[in-house]
């Protein structure tokens, strides 16, 4: 409703792309069996020193320099005394009195990024008040069949930073284009593979809901933003970008309701999204920062930050996201449409890249992953593509030399993705290669002719659509191996004569 304003800032929980836990050397790889990857140190076992993973530190540091933030010159670890029942050690070991990273920024789209008239695309900065690290939780598993709760303390330890947003977002929309924007960057960079629907990047929104500046004259002097904040609520532990869109639509509406009825009385609380049931419901009152009993920890000295550190970091960071595209438009002269397509996603970026390596043709590789491996992926209901991109330079090849046309490698792409089959191999086993004799694609096309008079009357009596019924037959005698421009080439000359 235009009366209201909706006020949001953002919690985002990302994994780092570490081989080992933040403070020991269990393995912190997802998939492994419950409780597979844990040693004394993560169990929590007494006097079993914590031993800080560098390269947790560094990919900190990448984090600070992609999002325009202040890297501290010294960080410190501190205890988080909120009761963890899925952390051995009963506590969390964070950031907060000198996080590693302050005041950052990122630009985000606004309306999709369409351009104004002037050609500018429109843009919101969003302001970060910190990037902590700290150590995951593991997970709850709960059965309901023996009504007990189960602990898998795998993720316990794994490391990861906490981006925490200033209360600058508004619209669903703007936050979905700043998650967005956040996994193309950590991803590109190596950070965190950022895959929702395994954990490693989730989400808890803050929200609240206050009267629009001048709605209903109750506040015509001031400017937008100058009202009081409304009620405040969190959305716990999103990890899907329509759930969070829908959860924050929902719970907006849900503010919007109590305020102009009272039916409801909103409190401060932490609530769960149902994605079956399109609604939040309350988990606990949310906790203010006394709740947490945070207190330096002792076991874990200061860490210095220097410059060259920084700089190190710096210079070891893969290209960006915004640096592919302009090496696809412009040195590879993509359009920029496709340019646009593979450079805003990590997994496509990579497979164009090592296709690229085994078979130089930029604008054939682009329009394969574009159009048939999208296809494909949405077709399987994947996150990711995962591809043999020899196998898959090979087919485009294929189609590309004219050794098999493009119907018969659109179903050959389907089974390398699935089978993981050799399409040269395959090609030549199944005698699938073009039929290039002249003379049998005339003779099959004269054929089709003969046997489809009443269809052929119709061509010259003016209808043009019966032309695809005739090639399509053709096709068909020929066993789908011959280049259909050459039979359409052909069945138009002999239409014609």
């Amino acid at each position: 409703m235009k009366n209201y304003e909706t006020v949001m800032g953002l919690e985002v929980h990302v994994e780092l792309a570490t081989e080992s836990k933040l403070f020991c050397a269990c393995s912190a790889k997802f998939g492994a069996e419950p409780n597979e990857n844990v040693c004394p140190a993560c169990a929590g076992m007494p006097g079993m020193p914590a031993v800080l993973n560098k390269r947790a530190v560094e990919l900190g540091i990448a984090a600070g320099l992609l999002t325009n933030s202040e890297i501290a010159n010294v960080m410190t670890f501190d205890k988080k005394n909120y009761f963890y029942p899925d952390l051995p050690t009963g506590y969390q070991i964070t950031q907060l009195y000198s996080p590693i990273c302050r005041n950052g920024s990122i630009k985000i789209p606004l309306c999709g990024g369409v351009a104004r008239s002037d050609g500018v695309v429109s843009e919101k900065i969003i302001t970060l008040k910190q990037i902590h690290i700290e150590e995951d939780a593991g997970k709850l598993v709960h059965d309901a069949r023996t009504e007990t709760t189960l602990v898998d303390f795998n993720r316990a330890g794994v490391p990861l930073i906490e981006i925490v947003s200033n209360p600058d977002f508004r619209t669903a929309e703007e936050v979905v284009a700043y998650l967005g924007k956040l996994r193309s960057l950590l991803s590109f960079a190596g950070i965190s593979d950022c895959k929702m629907q395994e954990g490693s990047m989730r989400c808890d929104v803050n929200i609240s809901v206050r009267r629009a500046a001048g709605a209903n004259g109750a506040h015509g002097a001031q400017d937008e933003g100058e009202a009081p904040l409304g009620v405040r609520t969190e959305i716990k532990n999103m990890n899907s970008l329509k759930a969070i869109a829908a959860a924050i639509r929902y719970e907006s509406q849900r503010h919007i309701d109590a305020l102009e009825t009272g039916c409801e009385t909103l409190i401060q609380e932490t609530r769960r999204w149902d994605d079956d049931k399109g609604e939040t419901f309350s988990m606990r009152g949310k906790e203010n920062l006394a709740d947490y009993r945070y207190f330096p920890n002792p076991e874990i000295m200061p860490v210095c930050i220097s410059q060259d550190w920084i700089e190190a970091v710096r210079n070891s960071m893969p290209k960006s996201s915004h640096e592919i595209y302009n090496l696809l438009t412009k040195e590879y002269n993509l359009p920029e449409y496709d340019g646009k397509i593979i450079s805003n996603n990590k997994n496509l970026a990579d497979i164009f890249e090592q296709t690229l390596k085994q078979y130089p043709s930029p604008r054939e590789i682009a329009g394969w992953i574009i159009v048939e491996l999208l296809s494909l992926q949405k077709e399987d209901n994947k996150e990711e593509i995962s591809i043999d991109c020899g196998k898959f330079a090979k087919l485009i090849e294929l189609v590309d030399n004219k050794t098999i046309n493009r119907n018969v490698g659109k179903k050959l792409l389907v089974k390398v993705f699935e089978e993981g089959i050799d399409p040269v191999s395959y090609v030549e086993e199944n005698k699938l290669g073009l039929v290039s004799d002249a003379g049998v694609i005339e003779d099959t096309v004269r054929a089709v002719l003969a046997e489809n008079g009443k269809t052929v009357e119709e061509y010259k009596a003016g209808s043009q659509k019966v032309l695809g019924f005739l090639i399509g037959q053709a096709m068909r005698k020929l066993g789908g191996k011959a280049d259909p421009a050459i039979v359409n080439s052909l069945m138009t000359k002999f239409l014609e004569e």
